[in-house]
């Protein structure tokens, strides 16, 4: 019985080491967006930048920083590389949802299939981020 315990802690502890890997290693961002509240809620997002623009994912309309930029469109911005404030235009349709998939598929590539498999991304909505502001 121990070596069964054993060995299932050393499964769930892999697949978390791994999932956590995957989401948070390199290449995230930190959004704050402003609550219905009035608190700021930091959340940690993957990000693309085709062609000079900035692209992030909602993983469903229920996430909690996409319902605060239904209400406030204003969010900041924050990597090592890149802060600002930024209007979030979310882009509906699935020509949008494909291409954030793709994009993010394209630079995240393991990370984003063992997420895939995970959590359900059919339902993900694509968000243009248009500057307001920069402090590079």
């Amino acid at each position: 019985m121990k070596i069964v315990v054993g060995s299932l802690a050393v499964i769930v502890s892999g697949f978390s080491l791994l999932t956590w890997w995957a989401l948070e290693w390199d290449g995230v961002a930190i959004l704050e967006t402003r609550m219905a509240d009035g608190g700021v809620r930091s959340t940690h997002v993957w990000y693309a930048e085709p062609d000079g623009e900035l692209w992030v994912e909602a993983g469903t309309p229920e996430n909690g920083w996409y319902v605060d930029v239904q209400k406030d469109a204003m969010i900041s911005f924050h990597t090592p590389e890149r802060s600002g404030q930024y209007f979030a235009e979310p882009i509906a349709g699935d020509d949008a949802h494909q291409r954030i998939r793709a994009l993010l598929r394209e630079k995240y590539g393991f990370r984003d299939w063992w997420i895939g498999i995970i959590f359900d991304t059919s339902q993900s909505v694509a968000v243009r981020m248009v500057l307001a502001s920069a402090d590079h």
